[in-house]
């Protein structure tokens, strides 16, 4: 597969779209989270007029409060699966990125009905809500997971990719835009591998890899809240947007972080755990026939074939053929050189780093 890339060093975006909001109002929900946490960083060096963060996390809104200090933040304490706390946030809002979301593969797999009413009815309501509201655009933030799903927490994204589609058909794109962004691993997310590692390593402890072979797409939070701008800026209704991104193996990311902290633990075979698979995949054999190479991007258009179903059972598209998906196999390799340098672009490592040796 020809993969046209505009990478900088190993996945750092050369150029990104800078889209003006000055003076307008944005909503983040999910907006206590580690995404939510970035991309208000990245908003308050801005003109934006608001940016208001709705979670159900008083604990955390308090210390969000504390640390930024800015009267442009707003928070509003809800529910993504109650309506009414949404539509009462929702007042005046020119642009929304949906972060809300379950998003740990085990709970979900326990708990899949709770993927459902978060992941799947909240993203529904959400989006009626804004559509009500008559808000501009509303990015929804999806997860390679959705792609050719095997656990609840995948599935219940690839329902949010269908809603987002759905939605996007009974709106007036010049009233509200709706899209979504699909991204890998985020590196160091909260609940994500390399804190476990970093955990284990710093403990003394044996580091648990599930699969060494394992493959896994590596994006830092930067190159996540950019894919969301970008999208911002490039995607038309209904799109789902992926960013190219670089894979690593789970057992050359172990060996990196043990390297870079300078240790010698032990790593222990675990075996993959229920809901994983070897290999992530970003865009799926019938989606590549359909989407656009934008360099450093893909966009997935959405079918925008109007409700007449007799379409769908006499109009087709291009025949599948043996085309390659886009998966964390076939994209570029890191080595444990490469997959060090970009570690250590990571603030959460350098602070783990700077403990570790001051």
């Amino acid at each position: 597969m020809a993969r046209a890339t505009e990478w900088g060093s190993f996945g750092k975006m050369k150029s990104e779209v800078r889209p003006v909001f000055d003076n307008e109002t944005l909503l983040i929900t999910g907006g206590t989270g580690s995404f939510g946490n970035a991309v208000l960083q990245r908003f308050l060096k801005t003109g934006v007029g608001e940016i208001r963060i709705f979670s159900r996390d008083e604990k955390k809104q308090d210390d969000m409060r504390r640390l930024y200090k800015d009267d442009r933040i707003k928070y509003y304490l809800g529910d993504i699966r109650d309506i009414g706390s949404i539509k009462n946030a929702m007042h005046g809002v020119d642009y929304i990125f949906h972060a809300a979301a379950l998003k740990q593969v085990p709970s979900c797999e326990f708990f899949p009905l709770e993927a459902v009413k978060t992941n799947v009815l909240g993203t529904d309501f959400l989006l009626t809500a804004a559509i009500e509201a008559g808000v501009k655009k509303v990015i929804c933030l999806s997860t390679d997971k959705a792609a050719y799903p095997i656990n609840a927490m995948g599935i219940s994204k690839a329902m949010l990719e269908k809603v987002m589609v759905a939605k996007s058909i009974t709106v007036d794109p010049g009233k509200t835009l709706i899209c979504a962004t699909r991204y890998g691993n985020v590196m160091a997310s909260r609940g994500s591998v390399i804190p476990l590692f970093v955990g284990q390593i710093k403990a003394g402890q044996p580091v648990t890899v599930t699969n060494p072979d394992m493959t896994r797409f590596l994006m830092s939070l930067e190159e996540a809240v950019g894919l969301v701008v970008f999208a911002f800026g490039h995607a038309r209704s209904g799109d789902i947007m992926v960013q190219k991104s670089p894979a690593a193996t789970i057992g050359d990311l172990a060996q990196a972080l043990k390297e870079l902290f300078k240790a010698d633990n032990e790593t222990r075979i675990i075996g993959t755990r229920h809901g994983e698979k070897r290999y992530e995949t970003l865009l799926t054999r019938e989606e590549f026939l359909v989407a656009e190479d934008l360099g450093s991007y893909y966009r997935i258009p959405a079918d925008k074939r109007e409700l007449n179903y007799d379409k769908y059972f006499n109009e087709g598209t291009r025949l599948l053929d043996a085309q390659e998906e886009y998966n964390s196999d076939n994209t570029t390799r890191l080595t444990v050189e490469q997959i060090k340098e970009k570690l250590l672009q990571l603030e959460y490592i350098k602070t783990e780093l700077s403990g570790q040796f001051s």
